[in-house]
């Protein structure tokens, strides 16, 4: 899966970026208040985009 791609459902999800680090950036949900980092990577392989999506709480998404 494309990085943007991830963000893109991430943002859709209501997630909002919480601070930039150097090779992550890390993402909160306000809803739960978990957070969980976004791997700075043009491709992110599908298990870690669905750790990514199950620790913030948010649906996984679809696999194209």
């Amino acid at each position: 899966m494309k990085r943007r791609d991830l963000i893109r459902h991430l943002q859709r999800e209501g997630c909002r970026i919480e601070r930039e680090g150097k090779s992550h950036t890390v993402y909160v949900n306000p809803k739960t208040g978990v957070s969980a980092s976004v791997p700075r990577h043009r491709e992110i392989n599908t298990f870690t985009a669905r750790g990514v999506c199950k620790d913030l709480g948010v649906r996984i998404p679809e696999s194209k």
